[in-house]
């Protein structure tokens, strides 16, 4: 095993799988020379070459659209969107496109295609920086939704979706990018669609993706000293997402607790809660409870910010009241 940062591990699967097959190539902004944005793609141009590491202009309607048509001729793109906010400007191409044209060709064509991008708050980058949008690609027909939460996932699961035959959208919460994990040498992939047991419990569910998963963490250990046993979920995939897993521990416990970044009103927590509450109704022992980011925009205060985004507390008070 390795210790790697986040940012490492997604450099070394960007890194793997373009030597490993001549299809796939990088596009973005400064993601050549420069290394990107947040030096995730560090020295694959000076490895691989211009063709192969290829800056574009500050065009996000441009490099997915580039990026679509080289998926329907035969290569392996991964476009990066620096920012999920941004992902507004070339929606179409996402929304109607991207997604669709799959089905809409009779499944006659392949859309290899993963789209990088970054989101989250907690460094004061304001409401137009700072959004947890997934839900909305959570929304779409015809698109995968991967949201690693550790180094290890983040290799593995960046590495599966390189070789899927559909589009994917890979976000990446910018607060993550320094955590360091244990990574292994040799070569693996995390298949798509599959959650993560982080923790074993018997009292209450817990569900999360993504950089609240650290925080889930954190409030399980703090419940346990009070004799309250947690199990941890990460769903790593929200679309295709592990009902199995859910289902078979909320059978188990009697009780969930969602935990998501994104604003509260149509979320990931939503929707869990929805299926949750028709598939194994006769289990539940209480309500669902969610937590996520309130429905406001993002602050740039940094008092605001926190207030705003889940953390700790919220989560460990939302598994007391499933519990009363």
């Amino acid at each position: 095993m390795s210790i790697m940062t986040y940012r490492e591990a997604i450099n070394a699967a960007l890194a793997e799988e373009l030597a490993r097959d001549e299809t796939v190539f990088l596009l973005g902004e400064d993601v050549g020379k420069f290394g990107g944005p947040f030096a995730v793609t560090k020295g694959l141009y000076d490895r691989f070459g211009g063709r192969r590491v290829m800056d574009t202009p500050i065009s996000e309607s441009a490099i997915i659209g580039g990026a679509l048509g080289s998926a329907l001729t035969g290569l392996r793109p991964i476009a990066e969107i620096m920012y999920i906010d941004f992902t507004a400007v070339c929606f179409d191409q996402i929304i109607n496109q991207v997604a669709k044209i799959r089905y809409m060709l009779g499944g006659q064509v392949k859309v290899p295609l993963v789209i990088r991008t970054t989101c989250g708050a907690g460094r004061s980058n304001a409401a137009q920086h700072s959004q947890s949008l997934e839900a909305l690609f959570v929304h779409l027909p015809g698109i995968k939704v991967v949201m690693p939460s550790t180094p290890y996932a983040a290799k593995g699961l960046l590495k599966s979706a390189v070789r899927d035959d559909n589009p994917v959208m890979f976000i990446e919460h910018r607060l993550l990018y320094n955590e360091k994990g244990e990574v292994p040498e040799e070569e693996y992939l995390i298949p798509l669609g599959k959650a993560a047991l982080v923790r074993e419990g018997n009292d209450l569910t817990m569900v999360a993706h993504s950089r609240q998963v650290m925080f889930a963490q954190k409030a399980a250990a703090r419940l346990a000293g009070e004799d309250i046993s947690v199990e941890l979920i990460d769903l790593q995939s929200l679309n295709p997402l592990d009902w199995d897993a859910v289902e078979t521990s909320v059978r188990k416990t009697g009780r969930l607790v969602t935990v998501e970044e994104g604003y509260e009103r149509c979320g990931i927590g939503a929707e869990i809660a929805a299926h949750i509450g028709n598939v194994t109704f006769e289990y539940l022992d209480a309500p669902v409870e969610r937590v996520a980011g309130l429905n406001c925009p993002v602050p740039f205060n940094r008092g605001l910010e926190s207030t705003v985004i889940p953390g700790e507390d919220r989560i460990v008070a939302a598994a007391r009241k499933v519990l009363q």
